[in-house]
């Protein structure tokens, strides 16, 4: 049956974005009667600076898996922007001068995979996981392995982690802001459909004229970029700089967007999705600590979430492309 022929309310059924909508309202009604501190105040607060920050790197993430990349590193690029940033700072210099210097950090890491990609031909799994190694290197190397202590922050760089607005934390504002930036670009900017173009099929693209190297190397940058943001962030928000930071972030983050509909096999994903899917994650590692589960089987069960999200992406494609 196509789907102009099936009833609104089906319609509505059948977009993604609505099951995980209702995955989230019915983990959080049982959650409700399982756990009496579920439906607190500071459980909720918890949850939504989890997922905001960490959603800000799921963004980036997802725009590179539309265009058929992928990025290992981004729990590394958002250690080393913490550190860049600490360490400048530690050096004298004006908190958010360094911290934009930490993210153009970041930014030209990405640009720098993205040119090693489309000019060597290398795939981004494999040079996304060398820059994984050696931005951990570079976080023990400029910190030797130590914790910075950054309490000496402005109170006006604070804000960004700490402050809030009328109750709300400032994080959330900054992470809805950039939700509403990116959807809107990859809906209506004719460079960000490209995004699409490229991604579903990148040899027709290119013989319609889209530039698919600069489009990677875009999307590369901008992923990059958003890592970046997310450690100053966290660097604002601890008021420290510690170089294991970001271990196994990249897990989490990949899975929230292929969980939102992003594919691994690209050309397909929104940033909605991409938003309920670090939600329905953050939501998932809140209960089972409600639950008291141990902290390894929290491990498991987030890898396991991920393996059957990505094996329903290899199935709806197989099916998709049997027609």
């Amino acid at each position: 049956m196509s789907s102009q022929a099936l009833h609104p309310l089906q319609r509505l059924i059948r977009v993604r974005e609505f099951g995980l909508l209702a995955i989230i309202i019915l983990i959080s009604v049982g959650m409700s009667f399982a756990s009496p501190y579920f439906l607190t105040w500071s459980n909720m607060r918890a949850i939504m600076l989890s997922f905001s920050i960490e959603g800000i790197v799921v963004i980036g993430m997802t725009i590179l898996l539309i265009v058929g990349g992928i990025d290992l590193s981004v729990g590394s690029v958002v250690c080393l922007s913490m550190v860049i940033g600490g360490a400048l700072f530690l050096a004298g210099i004006d908190p958010w001068i360094a911290s934009l210097i930490a993210i153009a950090c970041c930014g030209f890491i990405g640009f720098l995979m993205g040119q090693i990609v489309t000019r060597i031909g290398l795939h981004f799994f494999i040079v996304s996981l060398a820059v994984m190694v050696i931005a951990r290197g570079l976080c023990l190397l400029i910190t030797r392995g130590t914790p910075q202590s950054l309490f000496s922050l402005p109170p006006s760089f604070k804000f960004i982690g700490q402050g809030t607005i009328k109750g709300l934390p400032f994080v959330i504002v900054i992470f809805f802001v950039l939700i509403a930036l990116f959807d809107v670009l990859l809906r209506r900017s004719t460079l960000f459909r490209r995004v699409y173009y490229t991604g579903s099929n990148e040899k027709a693209a290119r013989f319609s004229g889209i530039n698919t190297n600069r489009t990677k190397v875009i999307c590369a940058t901008i992923c990059s970029t958003l890592a970046g943001v997310a450690g100053v962030v966290y660097m604002a928000r601890f008021g420290a700089a510690t170089p294991q930071f970001g271990v196994g972030m990249e897990l989490s983050v990949i899975a929230a967007a292929v969980i939102g509909g992003a594919s691994l096999n690209g050309g397909s994903g929104t940033i909605a999705g991409a938003v309920l899917g670090a939600g329905l994650l953050s939501l998932v590692t809140s209960s089972l600590i409600l639950l008291d589960v141990p902290v390894y089987w929290q491990d498991i069960i987030r890898g396991g979430i991920l393996l059957v999200a990505v094996t329903a992406d290899h199935m709806l494609n197989s099916r998709k492309s049997r027609g």
